[in-house]
């Protein structure tokens, strides 16, 4: 993919790590290797760290001007690459070509442009009587990202950090981090100064322990399994940093009993099934009213099986693998666990879709008749898996949506916008979709509950990069 792609980026230059450890990137739609890096220690953390501290006293003082031509110059060169950042993903974690073009890249690219927007009008000074309310750059922060939405993840935070004024120590996931090296490559192009981007590749019990606990960071920004965050969170701990986290999700999807079925239950498979299931605000538990099951579970077995499976090479495939073997094995695992527990197959199942012989390819999973107790109305899955409930009464459809200890987003399907919205107001997430809205860049995305903490996105993922600072009798006589 790149020649750099076993180097580190630290300090404007692709170094050699301190000391070589190969590892294999497979692509998971062949089951071969793709590409090679190099796993990082805890001292090539510190010699990003490093150069990240000197970076910041200047990069820091840079000017709203400045900091926007950069912005901008970065997007122009990302829109030169963009079909080779698409097929990097495409290769690294299994997206299909089409949407790796269409979502995967643009989407990433919409971070960036959306700061450039947030910064041209942010104040970021203001009064309280004589006091100046001053909002200034948190420092150095360590980014954390995982495989799934491999450069989205990445520039939801770089983005922001960058146009705050903050200097970066990135760890992408090791599992996908090809595309991330030739952002890497993009930003250097565009002439972001020396130490205030670093690339170390590794994994998450050395590099990003190491990130987490590092006394020269200020902050860590971390996007991952509720597991994982939980880690990451002891481990900044001692420094007491501030930690923003992304994590899992398990979010339900009401619809009313008057919506219309024939819309919102099709359209609730397909966004289940976004980026073969591997999305964290996933719509994975379908609630319908118990009168309108037969009804529902016909349109969710006709959608699942019209998907298209294929090469993510091919223009037409609409679903691509699983991203590893680990993630096909855990997938498996709760299909099976599913059957077990008695919830109904009504298509898909446990084992390879026929006429697939290699590759971590899933097939389109519906389960009926899923009840609360069931793993898999509780765990999240991470792959193209729904589980359809009933409810008798909307009271009790709240109660089921909200019984997680997830709340990242919710979606509610109603007969009209006013009955949705006051469905909507009742469900415990960070994110509500209505009558399936899209989602947009600008606004707040996060969790509550063991969904994490902070916001990522616009002006509230741009203010997790700042810190407040009052300085009284600032007007005075």
């Amino acid at each position: 993919m790149s020649k750099n792609d076993t180097k580190f980026y630290i300090d404007g230059e692709w170094v050699d790590p301190a000391t070589p450890n190969l590892f294999d990137v497979i692509n998971p739609a062949t089951e071969e290797v793709t590409g090679r890096i190099s796993l990082g220690s805890s001292a090539d953390v510190d010699r990003a760290v490093a150069a990240a501290r000197r970076a910041f006293p200047a990069f820091s003082a840079t000017s709203r001007e400045e900091r926007l031509a950069l912005l901008r110059k970065i997007i122009a060169l990302y829109e030169a690459r963009s079909e080779e950042l698409a097929q990097a993903m495409t290769a690294e974690m299994g997206s299909p070509i089409t949407f790796s073009r269409q979502v995967q890249t643009v989407n990433a690219l919409a971070h960036f442009k959306e700061m450039v927007s947030v910064l041209s009008s942010y104040k970021f000074e203001n009064f309280m009587g004589d006091t100046l309310i001053r909002r200034e750059p948190i420092g150095v922060c360590g980014l954390i990202t995982p495989w799934n939405w491999p450069l989205n993840q990445v520039t939801s935070k770089l983005a922001p950090a960058l146009a705050a004024g903050c200097t970066v120590v990135l760890k992408p996931s090791e599992v996908a981090p090809l595309s991330t090296i030739l952002l890497a490559e993009v930003l250097h192009e565009a002439g972001v100064p020396r130490g205030v981007f670093n690339l170390v590749n590794g994994d998450g019990p050395t590099v990003g322990e190491a990130i987490s606990a590092h006394p020269g960071i200020d902050m860590v920004s971390f996007t991952g399994s509720t597991r994982a965050g939980i880690l990451v969170a002891k481990a900044a701990a001692a420094t007491v940093k501030r930690v923003t986290q992304e994590l899992g999700g398990k979010s339900p999807n009401i619809i009313l009993k008057g919506a219309d079925l024939e819309t919102f239950v099709p359209a609730g498979v397909l966004r289940c099934y976004t980026n073969a299931g591997q999305s964290c605000q996933a719509p994975t538990r379908m609630l319908v009213h118990s009168s309108q099951r037969d009804a529902a579970v016909a349109l969710a077995k006709r959608t699942a099986e019209q998907i298209k499976l294929g090469d993510p090479l091919d223009t037409a495939s609409q679903m691509g693998p699983l991203v590893s073997k680990v993630q096909f094995e855990k997938v498996q695992g709760l299909i099976e666990k599913g059957i077990k527990e008695g919830a109904t197959v009504v298509c898909g199942g446990a084992g390879r879709p026929t006429g697939f012989n290699r590759g971590y390819f899933v097939r389109p999973t519906v389960f009926a008749d899923v009840t609360p107790e069931m793993t898999i109305a509780k765990e999240e899955i991470f792959g193209p898996v729904l589980s359809m409930m009933t409810y008798e009464t909307e009271d009790e459809a709240i109660e089921i949506a909200n019984n997680t200890s997830y709340g990242l987003a919710g979606y509610v399907a109603g007969d009209t916008l006013e009955h949705a919205r006051n469905v909507a107001s009742k469900i415990r997430a960070g994110r509500v979709y209505l009558n399936g809205a899209p989602s947009i860049s600008s606004v707040p995305f996060g969790g509550y509950k063991q969904s994490g903490n902070g916001r990522e996105h616009g002006v509230y993922g741009f203010e997790e990069y700042l810190e407040v600072k009052a300085v009284l009798g600032y007007q005075s006589a």
